[in-house]
């Protein structure tokens, strides 16, 4: 997805023509209707095929993954994001994995720009639970913006689908509910940029929070929303629990811990905060403005602190 040119994801891009697998890639660029997509045939040449889907609008961004998915012809759609960069057997090994009877496929996930402590703040609270080293195991979710899917399955949601994309963890609770299967298989990895500027990062927090909680309760009536208003407080704690614990798996030390426990705590503050929101008041115009944090995410990582392919 890019909100304006085909340069935006010329690095993520780089990384698919380079696949093992990249004769077997259909890469689908979604793009708003004005912006000019020159797509270089020369980079691209190796990969199946391409094609690029226009919308009026990329925000938000649940529509438009929608409509990549309905565009998609391959049976296993993957998506992707312009700031996170694959291993290049990372397509093969999520071909592999979907012979077996898995709705979903996801990633193991390493840190793309590991120099600064929000950095892995970011990344522990949004991918903590698949971060590498992991072992291959059946799962409740899966990292969202990065895991694959069997088509067949996401388009069986029809229009609910578009609603459900935006926060894909809400998607692949529904998934299990249904009696679906879900894989992480660190066969298949990648390196996610994060952000690494706390100006930035808290505000990112509170949209999160937001957006998801809004997401979650669509369709919820009034009443259980106002639990969840007065549960929000909460959220920070037992999160933190739970995000503690894959910090330490990474076995960076005391020291390590020391430092991002403080980080991990102001963001999962703001995130409890965005949640309390979003359950009373909906989603506002968070959407809208996560859209803007997401594309370039160069400009909120500190010069020189990222190791891209």
């Amino acid at each position: 997805m890019t909100p304006d040119s085909f340069e935006t994801l010329r690095r993520t891009v780089g990384c698919l023509v380079r696949q093992t697998a990249r004769e077997r890639i259909e890469l689908v660029v979604i793009a708003p209707a004005a912006a000019r997509i020159d797509v270089d045939q020369a980079l691209v040449a190796p990969l199946a095929s391409v094609q690029v889907v226009r919308l009026p609008s990329l925000t938000p961004t649940g529509p438009a993954r929608a409509a990549a998915i309905r565009a998609a012809r391959a049976p296993v759609v993957a998506f992707g994001e312009d700031h996170c960069f694959p291993e290049p057997t990372w397509a093969q090994a999520l071909i592999d994995a979907h012979r077996d009877a898995y709705a979903a496929v996801g990633p193991a996930v390493t840190n793309a720009n590991p120099d600064t402590i929000v950095s892995w703040a970011d990344l522990l609270i949004g991918y903590g639970p698949w971060l590498a080293p992991v072992t291959r195991r059946d799962a409740d979710y899966l990292p969202g913006h990065n895991s694959s899917y069997k088509r067949a399955v996401l388009v069986e949601y029809g229009d609910e689908l578009a609603r459900l994309m935006e926060a894909e963890t809400i998607l692949m609770w529904d998934l299990r509910a249904k009696g679906h299967r879900l894989l992480l298989d660190p066969t298949a990895q990648t390196a996610h940029m994060n952000f690494g500027l706390w100006s930035s990062w808290v505000r990112v927090m509170f949209l999160n929070g937001r957006a998801f909680a809004h997401t979650r309760s669509a369709t919820w009536p009034i009443a259980k929303r106002v639990v969840f208003v007065g549960a929000s407080p909460i959220i920070p704690f037992v999160r933190l629990a739970r995000t503690l614990g894959d910090a330490r798996r990474l076995g960076r030390g005391m020291s390590f811990l020391a430092r991002v426990i403080p980080a991990l705590c102001a963001g999962l503050v703001m995130d409890g905060v965005g949640q309390m929101a979003g359950y009373a008041f909906g989603a506002g115009d968070a959407h809208a403005r996560l859209a803007e944090f997401e594309w370039h995410r160069t400009k909120y990582a500190p010069s020189g602190t990222t190791t891209l392919p």
